[in-house]
């Protein structure tokens, strides 16, 4: 089948972003303390602390290329793809206004603000931040730049599977997080046009589950809520472009509960030294459950990404002491 998202296009995003996006290292987690060859991507350390910036700065310079008289963007985004929206129309000088949730982080409200982009609540879902946005960009003449449903995003996000292959190319499988689909979908595209028999394995938490009822389903389908502390895995439906490509690319997806997410929080800090916000460490919770590795000899590399570092330092310090 056509995907929206080919190696050609991933290839082409790489060369957009360089300079911008940081190549952020991948790191071997130290021998004895699991039973197999671990290895980190750490866009925890990208710019603006989440891997986001690549598919956005990737869509904005495309549109920038395409209408030079573009007047700005706005977005819809829990969080982190508010932050790059922001930083990549820094960069090209746009305006940015960012739609986030109700119950979004005031850390990245206010980081948002920071980089200059206006910053609006609405609502608790994807859903519903997202029709505020078609309503302020048709009444402001924006362009909107969606989270995840879109070629340029996916494309962009994709060049994490080119870097991980260049970095690793005897990887065996790699755990990615799953909320609309963008990182996977990209993700898996570049992988699987590379090095077809490594194991794509999504993760999303089990009070989110969207990708595992949807592949049920054979059809994307909508949760009628969703609940959990990875704050950025919340969206309640895989995207209309990126389901396609999970359903034929994605070789398993598993969920993991919250408990087992902070305790990767608390070892990613302990036996790692790193920093990542629970959307970021649930790769490894399900890395150390070893979920969704029967057919990976124990001698190949596994690689979990951690997609980010944004948390609030009074909510980290709770997920590291239980108090």
């Amino acid at each position: 089948m056509d995907f929206p998202v080919m190696l050609d296009a991933i290839r082409e995003a790489a060369r957009r972003i360089r300079g911008v996006a940081r190549v952020t290292p991948l790191i071997d987690v130290p021998a004895g303390l699991v039973p197999f060859r671990l290895l980190l991507k750490c866009e925890n350390l990208q710019q603006t602390g989440a891997f986001k910036i690549r598919g956005a700065y990737n869509l904005m310079a495309r549109l920038v290329e395409r209408d030079p008289g573009c007047r700005g963007v706005i977005t819809y985004s829990s969080g982190n793809h508010g932050l790059a929206v922001a930083y990549a129309a820094r960069l090209l000088g746009l305006r940015a206004v960012v739609v986030m949730p109700t119950t979004a982080s005031p850390m990245k409200a206010e980081g948002a603000r920071r980089l200059g982009a206006e910053v609006l609540f609405e609502g608790l879902t994807t859903i519903e931040r997202k029709a505020r946005a078609e309503a302020e960009a048709a009444a402001r003449g924006l362009a909107i730049v969606p989270p995840f449903d879109h070629p340029d995003v996916m494309a962009g996000q994709g060049t994490v599977g080119l870097e991980i292959l260049e970095q690793c190319p005897d990887v065996a499988l790699v755990y990615v997080q799953v909320s609309g689909g963008g990182l996977i979908s990209g993700i898996a595209s570049a992988v699987k046009a590379l090095s077809p028999s490594v194991r794509i394995v999504g993760v999303e938490p089990s009070g989110a589950p969207k990708a595992t009822a949807s592949l049920r389903a054979g059809r994307p389908v909508t949760l009628e809520r969703t609940s959990s502390i990875a704050d950025g895995l919340l969206a309640v439906r895989p995207g209309d472009l990126t389901f396609p490509v999970i359903q034929a690319l994605v070789d398993e997806v598993v969920t993991v509960e919250d408990a087992a997410i902070v305790e990767a929080l608390r070892w990613l800090f302990r036996e790692a030294k790193l920093v990542v916000e629970p959307s970021g460490a649930i790769t490894v919770a399900a890395a150390l459950a070893r979920a969704g590795r029967a057919a990976v000899a124990d001698d190949r590399p596994v690689v979990a990404l951690l997609s980010g570092g944004n948390v609030a330092p009074e909510a980290y310090a709770t997920y590291l002491t239980g108090e």
